[in-house]
C-alpha cells in the first residue's frame, strides 16, 4: 500500500519506489515497496540517490530522514531484480548503483537521520548505517545476512561496522550473521538510540525538527570534523577544527547563538 503523506506535509517529487516529502524543514524519504519488505532494486537505488541530491542541491530542507513504509525498514538487495540472482554482476551493481546512493547520503551537507521502523537486513542494514544518526524502534533488528548466501558485507558494511561497534563485534556480526536487536545495537554503539515502538514515530520526528531548526553550517562542519578524526594526526585534526570553527564564527547563526545566550532566550537559527 502506498505511503500517504500526513496532513500539512508537502510532496516534492513523484517516484515509483519511494516518496519524498517536506515537513517543516525536514525532507522525509520513505522506502515504499512494503510488499517486498522495501528490498532495494535498481530503480529504488536510483530514486534514493536522486531524492537526496535534489534536496541537497536545491536546499529544500535542513535535515533529511530516511525511513520505511510498512513493517520493515529494508530487507536488502532484491535478489529477484534483473532475473537470475546467481548471474547478477555484483561488482557492477555495487560500483554503479550502490556507491552513488551511499555517497549521496554520506556526503549530504545537512544532517541525515535513519528512522529504522523495522528489520534492516543485508544492504538495508548498511544503508541505515550510512546516515549520521540512526534511531530504531525497539522491535527492529539489524542483520548482516551476507555470509548466509556466500557473500561478504557490502554497501559500506565493512566501513561502518568497525568504526561504530569495534572490530571484534563487527567481525562476529558478519561471520555469524545473527540478528542484532535494536536495544543491543544501542548498547554496542552501533546506532544512536532504540525507542519504544509506541513512541517511535513522534520521537524521530521531534529529533528531525530539532535539527531542522539548528545551525546548519555548524552541523556541516561538525560532520566533516568527526569524520576527519579517522584520518588525521592530532595536529591535523586541530588545524581542521580551527579552520571549520573560523567558518562557523562568521555565520549569522553564531551571532544569534551568542545573543540568545546573553539574553537568556532560545536561539532562532536561520541555517546560515
Amino acid at each position: 500500500m502506498p505511503a500517504k503523506p500526513r496532513q500539512g506535509i508537502r510532496p516534492v517529487k513523484d517516484y515509483q519506489t519511494i516518496t519524498l516529502e517536506i515537513d517543516e524543514g525536514a525532507a522525509i524519504v520513505t522506502l515504499n515497496r512494503p510488499d517486498k519488505m522495501n528490498a532495494l532494486n535498481t530503480q529504488m537505488r536510483a530514486e534514493i540517490t536522486d531524492a537526496i541530491k535534489t534536496v541537497s542541491l536545491d536546499k529544500l530542507a535542513r535535515v533529511i530522514v530516511l525511513t520505511g513504509n510498512g513493517k520493515s525498514f529494508c530487507s536488502g538487495q532484491d535478489l529477484s531484480d534483473g532475473g537470475n540472482a546467481a548471474n547478477l554482476d555484483l561488482e557492477r551493481v555495487l560500483r554503479d548503483e550502490y556507491v552513488p546512493m551511499l555517497r549521496a547520503i554520506f556526503e549530504c551537507p545537512v544532517p541525515t537521520i535513519c528512522a529504522v521502523n523495522g528489520p534492516a537486513a543485508g544492504a538495508g542494514a548498511n544503508l541505515a548505517l550510512a546516515a549520521d544518526v540512526v534511531i530504531a524502534t525497539e522491535s527492529a533488528y539489524f542483520l548482516q545476512a551476507f555470509t548466509r548466501i556466500g557473500l561478504i558485507p557490502d554497501a559500506g558494511g565493512t566501513y561502518w561496522l568497525p568504526r561504530q561497534m569495534g572490530a571484534a563485534k563487527a567481525m562476529g556480526a558478519a561471520l555469524f550473521a545473527e540478528p542484532i536487536s535494536a536495544r543491543q545495537a544501542d548498547d554496542w554503539g552501533m546506532i544512536w538510540e532504540a525507542v519504544d515502538d509506541d513512541a517511535f514515530d513522534a520521537h524521530w520526528r521531534a529529533r528531525a525538527a530539532k535539527l531542522a531548526q539548528g545551525p546548519t553550517v555548524a552541523y556541516r562542519g561538525l560532520k566533516e570534523a568527526v569524520r576527519g578524526a579517522w584520518d588525521h594526526t592530532l595536529d591535523g585534526q586541530l588545524e581542521l577544527e580551527a579552520k571549520l570553527q573560523g567558518t562557523c564564527g562568521t555565520t549569522r547563526d553564531f551571532k544569534e547563538g551568542v545573543m540568545a545566550f546573553l539574553e537568556k532566550r532560545p536561539p532562532k537559527y536561520e541555517g546560515r
